[in-house]
């Protein structure tokens, strides 16, 4: 499979996320690659679950794993979802108007491919890039997982 960001702020809220990357100090430090890719036909078929599980946390994973086979099997060459990582409207761009000025903002996509794809091209848009620190406070982080607790019979 590959999954793909419709922004650069999506493609790095997904790494950040899954990171767990949550200081200021330690985007400071990452040196990732990032690619544009080419896709012609992007697809257009949605996954049949609910916006809060699409965008859910570690609990809702499995059962986003499970839609996507679904319509894997059925054939489909992929899908669109809303980025689980980037907050609505957090994918935000730039317009040259009389000096750079905020795009407006725009909730980022998520657009999964299944299998093989040699049909895409890729290139290096950065080789050893790192995302905005601003961008920290646009990613939708995992929730801290409470510590489980065991009772003992006395």
């Amino acid at each position: 499979m590959h999954y793909l960001s419709d922004t650069p702020d999506g493609a790095w809220a997904e790494f950040i996320r899954h990171e767990e990357i949550k200081d200021r100090e330690d985007v400071a430090t990452i040196r990732r690659a990032l690619w544009a890719i080419e896709v012609e036909n992007l697809p257009s078929e949605q996954p049949e679950l609910p916006e809060r599980m699409l965008t859910g946390d570690r609990e809702t994973y499995g059962s986003c794993r499970v839609e996507a086979r679904r319509w894997r099997d059925r054939g489909t060459v992929g899908l669109v979802a809303p980025s689980a990582a980037l907050v609505k409207g957090g994918a935000g761009g730039w317009r040259v108007d009389g000096g750079l000025q905020p795009a407006p903002p725009r909730t980022g996509k998520l657009f999964v491919l299944f299998g093989r794809r040699p049909d895409l091209v890729g290139w290096p848009s950065t080789i050893a890039g790192r995302p905005s620190e601003d961008l920290l406070a646009r990613v939708r982080h995992f929730r801290r997982q409470r510590a489980k607790t065991t009772r003992t019979g006395a």
